[in-house]
């Protein structure tokens, strides 16, 4: 399966995320802001990331916009999470550059459901590593 990022700052999403994916078989690594996941993304050479929007130091909007813009990581598949459910802020979501978006609060299995989906595009269009 995966290597996948978890990037959140309450603590009990990035728990129950984490579950669900280690459940689903992959590889999950956690940390709880925007910095942070930034720096892990070297170390860690996730095959997708999963970030929180709304984050201290560097929110998923602008992280998502930086692996875009760096070389290395501009066809990292990323999805969102969010509070954050009206139009508007999906847009934003995909125009900062997320392969999918997903509103809180949500269903682990449609979490699920979307990671192997993302995954499985990126690695059919080369996205992944």
């Amino acid at each position: 399966m995966g290597r996948i990022l978890v990037a959140d700052d309450d603590e009990d999403i990035r728990d129950l995320v984490a579950f669900r994916l280690q459940l689903e078989g992959h590889e999950v690594h956690i940390v709880g802001d925007g910095a942070l996941a930034l720096k892990s993304v070297a170390e860690f050479e996730p095959d997708l990331v999963v970030l929180d929007v709304m984050m201290p130091r560097l929110g998923g909007l602008e992280l998502c916009a930086e692996l875009r813009s760096s070389v290395g990581t501009e066809r990292l598949p990323v999805l969102l999470l969010s509070a954050k459910a009206r139009e508007s802020d999906i847009e934003a979501g995909f125009d900062a550059g997320a392969d999918d978006y997903l509103v809180k609060p949500f269903s682990p299995r449609e979490l699920a459901r979307r990671v192997r989906a993302v995954l499985a595009r990126s690695d059919t269009d080369g996205r992944a590593p």
